[in-house]
C-alpha cells in the first residue's frame, strides 16, 4: 500500500505538493469514488483517476548489479561520466541505485524503481549489514582491527559496532586483505575508518548485502532479484532476521 499523492506523482502527473492539491480539489478518484483525504493508501489493484484520466502505474522492479570501479551510483552526472542506470537500457521503468557505491568502489548494488523499499533498506534504524572486502596499504595488528570492531570516532561521529576480520597479510608488499561489516551507510564510512589509524585503502568491494552476494557474478553483471528474495530483504530490514 502507498500513499495516494506519491502513487500520482511517481506516475509523473505532478510533483508530491501538487498531487495532494488535486486530491484536496477533488479531482482524484480511487475505483470511482472521489478522494479528498491526504491519508488515503492505494494498492496496486486499485483504479486511480486524476480529472477523469487513468493513472499508469509503473511494475516494481528489483535488480542486483555487480557495479565496476569508475562508475557513478547516479541516474545522471553532469560531467558525463559513466553512470549505473547506463547498464540498464534494457529497463522500461525509472529506475534507481538503492544508497550508493564510491566512483572508485566496486561491487553488490540494488536497482529498483520502488521507493519505499528503498528506504527500508536504507534507513540507518533498519540496519541491513554490508560487507566490504578492503585492500589496504600497511598491515594492522590486533589492536587496530579491535578498535576497527569496537567504534572508530569521525568528524561526523562515532561509527557502531562492525564486524572485522583479516584474510590475509603481505609481509614483503607490506599490505593487507581485511573484511569488514557493518550496518551504517556513511558517505565512504569504511575508508575514513581504515584512514583513521593512517591506511590508505588501494582497492574496495563490497562483497554482501545482507543474504545476497556476488556467487558467480562479474563486474558489469545484472540479475533480476527473485520475488522471494525481494520479501527476504523486507523481512530482514523490518525484523532484523529472516525468520
Amino acid at each position: 500500500m502507498e500513499r495516494l499523492q506519491k502513487v500520482i506523482a511517481q506516475a509523473g502527473f505532478a510533483s508530491r505538493r501538487k498531487a495532494e492539491q488535486l486530491i484536496i480539489e477533488g479531482k482524484v478518484t480511487v475505483n470511482g469514488k472521489k478522494v479528498t483525504e491526504l491519508g488515503t493508501k492505494v494498492s496496486g489493484s486499485d483504479k486511480v483517476e486524476v480529472g477523469g484520466i487513468p493513472v499508469e502505474r509503473e511494475n516494481k522492479v528489483y535488480y542486483l548489479f555487480y557495479k565496476p570501479r569508475g562508475v557513478i551510483s547516479a541516474v545522471s552526472d553532469d560531467k558525463n561520466r559513466k553512470v549505473v542506470t547506463d547498464y540498464f537500457q534494457f529497463v522500461e521503468q525509472r529506475i534507481f541505485p538503492v544508497g550508493r557505491l564510491d566512483y572508485d568502489t566496486s561491487g553488490l548494488l540494488i536497482m529498483t524503481n520502488d521507493g519505499e523499499f528503498s528506504n527500508l533498506l536504507t534507513h540507518p534504524r533498519y540496519g541491513v549489514e554490508k560487507t566490504y572486502l578492503a585492500r589496504i596499504n600497511g598491515i594492522p595488528d590486533r589492536q587496530i582491527l579491535k578498535k576497527l570492531a569496537t567504534g572508530v570516532k569521525l568528524e561526523d561521529g562515532m561509527t557502531a559496532p562492525a564486524r572485522v576480520k583479516e584474510i590475509s597479510a603481505d609481509k614483503k608488499k607490506q599490505r593487507a586483505l581485511i573484511e569488514i561489516t557493518i550496518h551504517e551507510g556513511r558517505n565512504r564510512q569504511v575508508r575514513r575508518m581504515f584512514e583513521a589509524f593512517g591506511f590508505q585503502v588501494q582497492k574496495l568491494r563490497r562483497e554482501r548485502y545482507g543474504f545476497l552476494n556476488l556467487n558467480g557474478m562479474n563486474a558489469g553483471d545484472i540479475r533480476e532479484l527473485s520475488a522471494h528474495e525481494v520479501k527476504q530483504l523486507r523481512t530482514l530490514a523490518e525484523t532484523g532476521s529472516l525468520r
